[in-house]
């Protein structure tokens, strides 16, 4: 939109441009560093800064944040600050986000030292080896980098976008998907009694980030009755906790897999199911867990929420690639990852829709099952000993109700 002034005057022009708000209330926490940042004052080192410029649909940028100056310093160690996600990108979460690098001037005209690109869901990776970013100058070539030292998202599970909404009159995402996979695989368990986890957390009293935590509240039982059970632990947890990022999957993978590192003649099977919204912030300890998992008598259900991509949730699933760690292969693949979208009927056949996920969520485990069993000799026990109180499978059910939604 063009606004002219006075006829016959130049008064110059304003730009006014629109873009429809995107439907995302998150926010994020960032904070950076530099590291070996070019010289740029005579006397001294530089004085640098950020500023960071939310991509245009036109192609142009805006900027949306200016961090502090840090005086006198090569390697500067920014302040964290807080945006909303829609200032960043719009909740367009592969949005381009440019960040320029100034030395500061006293006079207003700061030196420009080099810029790099990145996007909301590179950030929220967390800290990785993705977040390690070359500032290129247009002058000469550098060895100058800028590091994300932390991303953590903050999830408001009042709001109705939130995959946690408690909504009144129907379950939320997590709850539908635990329910639906719950009521599935809970028949393989002879007590019907869940260990239920939560990761993604800040704790009461103290405010103790965790990724491995009892739903219940209770650390030293953390056992649920039943699929309602779990359900009535993560209702209650949502009230108690504080939603926080990054999203760690391999706390609750060895979690599982300490226990099943016991279980040596076959008599317990593990069965690990995660519920997740698509963003893994540690990939790459996630892969050597389930690398140093894959020997053991234990499987993974991965059900992915939300209308986010599932790329890494693939990766891990492992049918044409087996997942590999430091030059490690799993020695089996015992991954089985669906999207819990593709299995909701939105004409109501709740009952078609749910065998549909039923087939898909257990398609795997028989086959993981049995060539653990084969690989290690085990046969079947024809006459189970009176005093069994769980059948050969054995059911373990960290939800993962309590990480961040991307």
């Amino acid at each position: 939109m063009f606004y002219r002034g006075i006829p016959g005057k130049n008064c110059g022009t304003i730009i006014i441009k629109a873009e429809e708000l995107g439907n995302c209330r998150e926010s994020v926490l960032l904070q950076f560093c530099g590291n070996k940042l070019d010289k740029k004052d005579f006397f001294g080192k530089s004085d640098p800064f950020l500023i960071f410029y939310r991509s245009n649909e036109d192609g142009t940028y805006t900027i949306c944040h200016k961090t502090e100056v840090v005086k006198n310093t090569l390697d500067p160690v920014w302040q964290a600050f807080k945006i909303p996600v829609r200032a960043l990108c719009n909740g367009d979460y592969d949005r381009a986000i440019k960040i320029e690098v100034y030395d500061w001037d006293r006079d207003g005209g700061h030196d420009y030292i080099g810029e790099f690109k990145t996007s909301y869901r590179e950030l929220s990776k967390g800290q990785s080896q993705f977040n390690v970013w070359e500032v290129r100058s247009v002058t000469k070539l550098s060895s100058q980098q800028v590091t994300l030292l932390s991303c953590v998202i903050m999830c408001n599970p009042s709001q109705p976008t939130s995959l946690h909404y408690m909504n009144p009159y129907q379950l939320n995402a997590y709850a539908m998907a635990l329910r639906a996979v719950g009521e599935i695989i809970q028949d393989y368990d002879s007590d019907k009694m869940f260990p239920a986890l939560g990761f993604g957390a800040k704790l009461p009293p103290d405010g103790r980030v965790s990724h491995e935590f009892a739903l219940n509240g209770n650390p030293e039982n953390p056992y649920c009755s039943g699929i309602e059970g779990v359900l009535e632990a993560y209702y209650r947890s949502l009230k108690s906790v504080r939603l926080y990022g990054p999203t760690f999957f391999s706390p609750v993978i060895n979690h599982v897999a300490r226990y099943a590192s016991l279980v040596k003649d076959g008599s317990e099977y593990f069965i690990l199911l995660i519920i997740s919204d698509g963003v893994i912030s540690d990939m790459a300890q996630t892969k050597e867990s389930i690398v140093n998992a894959s020997c053991l008598p234990m499987s993974i259900i991965i059900v992915g929420v939300g209308s986010a991509e599932f790329d890494e949730m693939i990766e891990l699933d492992g049918d044409e690639v087996r997942i590999s760690s430091r030059g490690r292969f799993a020695e089996r693949d015992i991954v089985q990852f669906v999207p819990f979208r593709d299995y909701v009927d939105h004409r109501g056949n709740h009952i078609l829709s749910m065998a549909r996920l039923a087939k898909d969520v257990l398609a795997e485990i028989p086959d993981q099952f049995l060539h653990y069993m084969r690989t290690r000799g085990i046969k079947p026990n024809l006459s189970p000993p009176f005093y069994s109180s769980k059948p050969l499978s054995a059911l373990a059910l960290p939800a993962h109700p309590l990480q961040t939604q991307i």
